[in-house]
């Protein structure tokens, strides 16, 4: 446990040092640090606005996406004939049912299933 850990801090402290000395730049170039649009100068904020909304509703598209990927598996193994139902795996799929439950039913009560503009 010791040598993996000094391991990991060993490569995090050599990839610091390597991106430092490759990636120290002192001054600044106006031309380099502008948005490029064309040739032209830009005519406003290269920023856009993100909706917190669409971002909710993407969390929640991955949450039962990794859903799916858990759950459909599951249920051919739990066909399966050497497959024996004991007290774990059915309170694991269970609990996997149960998280997901309690995160849709949040979802409903502050509201970031509606879309309204």
């Amino acid at each position: 446990m010791m040598i993996a850990s000094l391991c990991s801090l060993v490569i995090v402290v050599l990839v610091f040092l390597v991106s430092w000395v490759f990636g120290f730049y002192s001054g600044c170039l106006y031309d380099l640090s502008s948005p490029y649009e064309c040739g032209f100068d830009p005519f406003g904020s290269s920023r856009v606005g993100f909706s917190l909304r669409f971002f909710g509703l993407m969390v929640v598209f991955v949450v039962f996406d990794f859903e799916t990927v858990l759950l459909v598996p599951s249920v051919f193994w739990l066909g399966l004939d050497g497959f024996v139902w004991d007290v774990g795996s059915i309170l694991g799929f269970v609990g996997v049912l149960v998280v997901l439950l309690i995160g849709v039913l949040y979802e409903m009560v502050e509201g970031i299933l509606e879309w309204s503009c």
